[in-house]
């Protein structure tokens, strides 16, 4: 079972920053999108046409602290800050799998462990390292199994924004290359070298193309 791109996320030290980012570089203001009780975080999404949806995830301060390290390396809070003071403010992706088991039986050791989570309206799984920390820094992806269900994009989140592409330049771009070779995900980014880490996508919007960082 091959996996597809499901998500990008940009990993904010507040929500009102991550916002404020998304109007500054697609004069688009991403709405609310839901809370997520068993990390500790909530979110705001948009939905970036049938292939995929971006969403700001942040710590929920009004929420009580997981038993278990949050995903995205939201617990670290000095590196989210740092990334983002350095403007490296898109550093997650996530593919979608039916297969979550046998994928993580190969990759866990860089992707991580299965978890049953709850989003809302329905369950599913999601691979997260044991510390909470990014996979090779938020360039490797993240896997999440829906059980079978699409994404719930609520109507408020789709905008008329459509993913034009996205790039991602990481160090060990070989490493990366067969990774996602045998994930075999779909729509997955463009891959280059670069010594440190950067991930960009080019988004059509209403106002035209813009990009963001």
């Amino acid at each position: 079972m091959v996996c597809k791109l499901d998500h990008l996320s940009i990993i904010a030290p507040t929500l009102e920053e991550g916002v404020k980012h998304v109007r500054e570089s697609l004069d688009i203001d991403i709405p609310f999108g839901r809370k997520h009780v068993d990390m500790g975080t909530h979110n705001h999404l948009l939905s970036l046409g049938e292939s995929a949806y971006l969403e700001v995830i942040a710590v929920d301060p009004q929420a009580t602290a997981p038993s278990l390290p949050r995903w995205f390396g939201l617990d670290d809070s000095s590196t989210v800050r740092k990334a983002w003071d350095q403007g490296r403010r898109l550093r997650g992706w996530v593919a979608s799998t039916r297969d979550i088991d046998r994928l993580l039986i190969k990759h866990g050791s860089l992707l991580g462990e299965k978890r049953r989570l709850f989003g809302g309206i329905s369950e599913f799984f999601f691979s997260v390292p044991y510390d909470g920390s990014l996979p090779m820094e938020g360039a490797a992806p993240s896997l999440i199994d829906r059980l079978g269900r699409e994404p719930s994009i609520p109507p408020h989140a789709q905008l008329g924004c459509t993913l034009a592409s996205v790039r991602l330049a990481h160090p060990q771009f070989e490493v990366l290359q067969n990774l996602i070779a045998d994930l075999s995900v779909v729509n997955a980014p463009r891959l280059a070298f670069a010594e440190s880490f950067r991930m960009a996508l080019v988004v059509d919007t209403p106002s035209g193309e813009k990009s963001l960082r």
